[in-house]
């Protein structure tokens, strides 16, 4: 299986909405943070690993404690994932911080403070 292929990209789209799924509902570790979402998911083309991108609305510390909290369910979340998808083989996941969001915001704010003095410059 290719990794860019219409196979491989159904199963990712399919674990990230199953797994934001029991995340939102099922989880209850009150580490995870309740504006938690998933970004995106890639599972290895063996069906073996699964890194899951998440994206936690809140401070460092809020992001810190839900990547702990969603590392200790990941037992819970894959079993769950196992019940609902019927794949060969349930992905062992991993979670990861996606900062892409951030960055952006970031980006933009840094953006718009480089107009401001362009057009303060100007008058």
């Amino acid at each position: 299986m290719r990794k860019n292929s219409l196979k491989s990209t159904m199963i990712n789209s399919e674990v990230m909405k199953t797994v934001s799924e029991i995340i939102r509902g099922e989880v209850k570790d009150p580490r995870v943070a309740p504006m938690t979402s998933v970004t995106d998911a890639e599972v290895t083309t063996d069906l073996k690993y699964a890194t899951i991108y998440v994206s936690v609305l809140g401070d460092d510390e809020q992001s810190k404690k839900t990547l702990l909290g969603l590392k200790s369910s990941s037992g819970f979340i894959r079993k769950e994932l196992a019940r609902r998808l019927n794949l060969r083989n349930t992905p062992e996941l991993r979670f990861v911080l996606d900062e892409s969001l951030a960055y952006g915001m970031k980006m933009d704010k840094l953006i718009d403070e480089v107009i401001k003095k362009d057009e303060t410059g100007n008058e």
